[in-house]
């Protein structure tokens, strides 16, 4: 049962007996009540990467206001395992943060560009490595309240070393760090970088599937 919190809130009732299971977005018949409709959009800046749009929008109590939103064309991102289980992360000045970030390897996708083919590009590039096999492991929304950026993670192995070859703009060092140690940072809290939190964190909780899928299988 659904218990009003608020005139524009619902929550439901943890005592409720039966079980309840995830429900993505827009698949709960509620969801329905909660959506934005878009009377009109403009572009307010116009950048070499991202543009910014100022969208009316009006909101589900009849209401109008604006919204901000960045629109980006998207990403691919990479965890990069070697065979002894150590991860390709890059070093690079972000200007936004004023600071050297640890990130894994990522890049936009180019205008008609297959995610896929980009996390390939982007590997290369930045580490050198080509992978044998590149497995997709998620999809994150950077910043889903003003940014309609999507990362789609992939995870490469059977690496083999070639030559990097960064933009003529980017500037890297790049660092092979085993999967723990990186685990180790993340629940620490040193790594701030979304998508390599949640590529480590996706790296590791497959390493430990498979590990317990293999003892089951010993087992049996």
């Amino acid at each position: 049962m659904a218990e009003e919190i608020s005139n524009n809130a619902t929550i439901v009732d943890e005592m409720e007996p039966e079980e309840e299971s995830l429900v993505l977005g827009d698949d709960d018949p509620r969801d329905a009540a909660l959506h934005e409709h878009i009377l009109s959009e403009e572009c307010a800046w116009h950048g070499r990467i991202i543009d910014v749009n100022r969208l009316e929008v009006e909101l589900p109590n009849g209401r109008r206001t604006s919204r901000d939103i960045v629109r980006h064309p998207g990403a691919a991102a990479i965890v990069a395992l070697t065979d002894s289980g150590k991860i390709a992360l890059v070093r690079q000045y972000r200007t936004a943060l004023d600071r050297v970030t640890v990130e894994i390897p990522a890049g936009k996708l180019d205008p008609g560009e297959d995610p896929l083919e980009c996390a390939k590009r982007e590997l290369r590039e930045e580490t050198g490595f080509v992978a044998g096999r590149m497995r997709y492991l998620t999809t994150i929304a950077s910043s889903a309240g003003f940014a309609d950026e999507l990362i789609r993670i992939y995870m490469a192995t059977h690496l083999e070393l070639d030559e990097a070859c960064p933009d003529e703009d980017e500037f890297l060092n790049v660092d092979l760090v085993p999967l723990s140690e990186l685990i180790d940072a993340v629940l620490d809290g040193k790594i701030e970088d979304a998508k390599t939190v949640v590529g480590a964190l996706a790296c590791d909780a497959i390493a430990h599937r498979l590990a317990s899928d293999a003892e089951v299988a010993a087992e049996q």
